[in-house]
């Protein structure tokens, strides 16, 4: 067999002694892979690289496309931004694939019939990263859904459910409050879910669904959700199984993947040789399966679950009575590689077929045109006082055929007619909108308004234009509006 080129990062922490052991089985196995290595991570934070990724790395990983990667430390604060978002967005790795089993009775469990996977947006929503200090007191963050984005993670949730047999996918959302953002994720997957009336689609607010799986897993098969919920709900589900660290994780593009473990670097732990490679062995069992070595992924597979089966278990998921060896590191690496060919007698049999390059999508829908008409501006603005003093001011600002229609604070109206309990931060919101029946408003009228304002002293943070969408609004009212 040809070996498959693969890039391989060490990481921080628990990484390098979670990678050599699962590098040791990969090999025992007989695992066919040409290895490049890079550095990631705390190091290359600390030389100042502020993404913690050197060029030559870059061009390891578009050689070869398939990238094993150990948990990595992201410095707190200082500009410094996630590896792991970097990496998933510049390389296109829209679909996170995070399955999550109980293994009853070897691994302690309240839900020993818990068997789901969890299906998340990678690129978009909050974890764009898009955050501005408004004001002395006010931050703020951007949350970003787009139909291609969400056409596509609908379709491989889709497409993943049917080519694993699974039967029913359930959307997540927040619709009932972010009804722009999270109600295009919504209604994008009650789309593409009628293309696929085999499977069974549910919607649920991501709430009561969080509540559902920590307590009735049992009811789901394969979820979809946006980007921070399901880093959320992936953490739950994983750690009801029994433990998170037995959490491996695939991150799929159209043409690259990305494979690691859930959990993170656990630099309380580095260097005792106490922790456990399970996320990151099970990570590299969907390498295996994305690269065509799908034997050597079921023979590592059966391997280790045969391992779980016979009680041989690291410290965290080791109990009396259920377990019979509490190992380290290597002791249980050593357990795996000395049952590989063998296949468990309790748990399910695991087989993986040796087909190449994972799931084929069907191409995005042609985007349709809308008729785009501008109808107001919203603008930022610091201020310290009260909503009619600031009303008064702004007013006197105001022609052109624009009126304020609305001021709110912290996304709640406090004019006019605002309630006198509402506290107030000292960023506002004013709404211009155009006056009556007057036609589309101009840039020029915008930036006429913004000077006046500015000559007035009353200078201005951000501003955004507000537009109809085929003659429905592209905004939200205020809370209270």
């Amino acid at each position: 067999m040809t070996k498959t080129p693969i890039t391989v990062a060490r990481g921080d922490g628990i990484g390098p002694e979670i990678m050599d052991a699962t590098l040791q089985i990969l090999e025992a196995a007989g695992a066919q892979l040409d290895i490049e290595e890079i550095e990631i991570g705390e190091a290359v934070y600390k030389r100042g690289i502020k993404n913690g990724i050197e060029d030559s790395a870059w061009d390891s990983l578009r050689r070869t496309r398939v990238f094993l990667k150990a948990p990595i430390t992201t410095p707190q604060g200082g500009g410094f931004k996630s590896l792991n978002v970097t990496v998933r967005k510049s390389l296109g790795l829209f679909a996170n694939v995070r399955p999550c089993v109980s293994y009853h009775p070897f691994v302690r469990t309240n839900h020993p019939k818990m068997d789901l996977v969890i299906i998340r947006e990678n690129e978009e929503d909050l974890y764009g990263g898009i955050e501005y200090r408004q004001s002395r007191d006010v931050m703020a963050s951007l949350k970003v859904i787009t139909r291609p984005g969400t056409e596509r993670i609908m379709r491989y949730a889709f497409e993943y459910a049917r080519a694993n047999n699974r039967k029913k996918v359930t959307c997540m959302s927040k619709d009932n409050i972010m009804k722009i953002s999270d109600g295009l994720f919504h209604r994008v997957f009650d789309e593409i879910a009628a293309d696929y009336p085999d499977i069974e689609n549910e919607h649920m607010i991501i709430d009561i669904g969080t509540a559902k799986v920590a307590n009735r897993p049992d009811l789901f098969d394969v979820i979809v959700t946006t980007n921070l919920y399901g880093d959320i709900i992936s953490d739950v589900a994983a750690e009801v199984t029994g433990s998170v660290g037995l959490g491996g994780s695939s991150n799929i593009g159209l043409d690259f993947g990305m494979f690691e473990a859930v959990h993170g670097s656990a630099p309380d732990i580095a260097g005792k040789g106490i922790a456990n490679p399970s996320g990151l062995i099970l990570g590299s069992i969907m390498m295996l399966t994305h690269i065509g070595q799908g034997g050597v992924a079921a023979k590592i597979h059966n391997a280790w679950l045969k391992t779980i089966e016979y009680g041989i278990h690291t410290g965290e998921i080791y109990r009396k009575g259920i377990s019979k060896e509490n190992v380290g590191t290597a002791d249980f690496t050593k357990a795996v590689i000395e049952r590989l060919g063998q296949e468990p007698e309790t748990l399910p049999v695991k087989f993986y077929p040796d087909v190449e390059g994972g799931l084929k999508l069907p191409p995005l829908k042609p985007a349709v045109e809308v008729k785009k008409e501008r109808v107001g501006v919203d603008i930022g603005i610091n201020f310290d006082g009260k909503p009619d003093e600031l009303a008064a001011k702004v007013n006197a600002c105001v022609n052109d055929n624009l009126k304020l229609q609305m001021i709110s604070n912290r996304g709640t109206k406090v004019w006019p007619a605002g309630q006198p309990e509402t506290f107030c931060a000292d960023n506002w919101r004013l709404r211009f909108m155009r006056d009556g029946d007057s036609q589309e408003v101009k840039t020029s009228q915008v930036i006429a308004l913004m000077d006046r304002m500015n000559k007035a002293d009353l200078n201005f943070t951000k501003s955004v234009m507000l537009y109809n969408y085929d003659g429905q609004p592209g905004f939200t009212v205020a809370q209270g509006e």
